[in-house]
């Protein structure tokens, strides 16, 4: 045993006050830093150190002094060696282990095979499908853009915030269109050719025509542009010729259903004005019936002109009555009595004299005594009637040349804002098939597999770590 082994025995059986009492000894005979070298091992015992002149004590060092008052005060300050954490062993070599090869066999299971099957099915199997393009928008007859059919009808009834571009958008995907487009090109037919060979993309022929709308919406795609207020509509059939006359069905029967509502809109703008326009021409046509008849009845085509004429008869024999009576005067002066012409002239004159009664008398003039007694109706209230069946035409008149005007500015109107449907591109002629879209769905087959894979993963893991 060494020297230092010894000397560290002895302070470990002394006392804090020993230990602290004989450190400077223990350090002046404790080895040299020759001892702990590494290359001292090996080669035998180090040799004894020279036990130290007791004359020659050297002088205590400050730090150390310091370290044994605090070792006597207390537990000595712990060292760096102490604190230092411990150093962990390095890892071995990883090796391939069961749950890893569990997990490459679900992920070729659920990843890998289907994937393969998806492309094998969409190379080998999927039918060509050729596409048909067309774009058109909703037009006014005054050149500006129309976004609204339903807008003209919201001028004269509730609602209409639809734009065209919506109705169009479910008219196209409508069981309606579907079926008027089906009885006329035999849609069953056309999409169930290639059902044995292509069972994912062809349409079941003994589906109903509920199935024939979603199968339908799968085939006919339609793309708004909500600026311009364009629509785009692509179809897809087997046939590129097939394609293209699926596409013109479509615009036909589009065409046919803007302009449906534009005549609804039209009659919707006009319906007043054209009911004021019919009550104002059965009011006239009453009125003229009216007057017709006041004409038949009286035989009196214009009471004005009759009246004239009745004024001048009565005019005349007034005349007439002057004459006589002056004839009268004149030939009783000197004629004696009983003279024949006095005779005369007298029966004269009382034969114009009732005339002139009787005239006035259709005038409504004549008195009590009136020869006639006014069985029949007088001018006068021939004049009124008449005046009053012929303000009643006038103004039955005035009324319907007013409605008149209103309707036709009604319908002016609405011819105006009028919708049509304006095709900028015709029904297209595909040359190549575009779809389906073979990479397209095979990339997104792939990434929903892999997500499905790896979420199952994290799942299992995360179960396995909580047991």
């Amino acid at each position: 045993m060494t020297q230092q082994t010894k000397t560290s025995d002895k302070v470990a059986r002394l006392s804090p006050s020993d230990t602290s009492a004989q450190e400077p000894d223990a350090e002046q005979n404790a080895p040299g830093p020759d001892a702990r070298r590494p290359g001292a091992e090996g080669k035998g015992p180090a040799p004894a150190a020279k036990s130290p002149d007791p004359q020659k004590k050297k002088a205590p060092d400050p730090a150390r002094k310091k370290a044994n008052q605090d070792r006597k005060g207390g537990a000595a300050a712990p060292s760096q060696a102490d604190t230092a954490p411990p150093t962990r062993p390095v890892a071995g070599q990883a090796r391939l282990k069961t749950r890893h090869k569990g997990m490459m066999i679900s992920f070729v299971l659920v990843v890998i095979l289907p994937l393969l099957a998806v492309s094998w099915y969409l190379w080998d199997r999927a039918e060509d499908q050729y596409a048909s393009r067309m774009s058109f928008s909703v037009r006014s007859a005054d050149s500006q853009s129309a976004l609204d059919v339903s807008g003209m009808l919201g001028q004269f009834t509730t609602g209409g915030g639809s734009s065209d571009a919506d109705i169009l958008h479910d008219f196209i995907h409508s069981q309606e269109l579907v079926e008027r487009v089906d009885a006329q090109m035999d849609l069953r037919s056309i999409y169930a050719r290639h059902r044995d060979i292509d069972p994912i993309f062809s349409f079941n022929g003994d589906g109903t025509i509920e199935d024939l709308v979603d199968y339908w919406q799968r085939m006919v795609r339609v793309k708004f542009h909500d600026g311009p207020g364009l629509l785009e509509v692509t179809v897809l059939a087997f046939e590129p010729q097939e394609a293209r006359s699926i596409a013109r069905a479509i615009l036909a029967e589009s065409t046919e259903m803007i302009n449906r509502l534009s005549s609804i809109a039209r009659d919707d703008a006009t319906r007043y004005a054209r009911e004021e326009l019919e009550i104002a021409q059965d009011r006239l046509r009453d009125a003229r019936e009216e007057l017709t008849a006041f004409r038949s009845t009286t035989q009196i085509v214009d009471p004005d002109s009759a009246v004239q004429g009745q004024m001048g008869v009565l005019n005349s024999l007034q005349a007439e009555l002057s004459t006589a009576l002056i004839d009268l005067d004149l030939v009783s002066g000197n004629a004696p009595e009983g003279d024949p012409r006095v005779t005369q002239l007298e029966r004269r004159i009382e034969v114009i004299r009732d005339r002139i009664e009787q005239e006035r008398a259709q005038f409504g003039m004549g008195g009590s005594d009136s020869p006639t007694g006014l069985t029949e109706r007088s001018y006068a209230t021939l004049v009124s009637e008449f005046e009053r069946l012929r303000v009643e035409v006038e103004f039955a008149e005035r009324a319907f040349e007013a409605a008149r005007s209103a309707y036709d500015g009604a319908l002016s109107e609405a011819q105006r804002v009028s919708r049509y449907l304006a095709a900028h591109v015709e029904p297209t002629l595909a040359q190549s098939s575009r779809y389906p879209e073979r990479s397209k769905i095979a990339g997104l087959a792939g990434l929903f597999l892999f997500l499905a894979w790896a979420l199952g993963s994290l799942i299992f893991y995360s179960i396995r770590d909580r047991r």
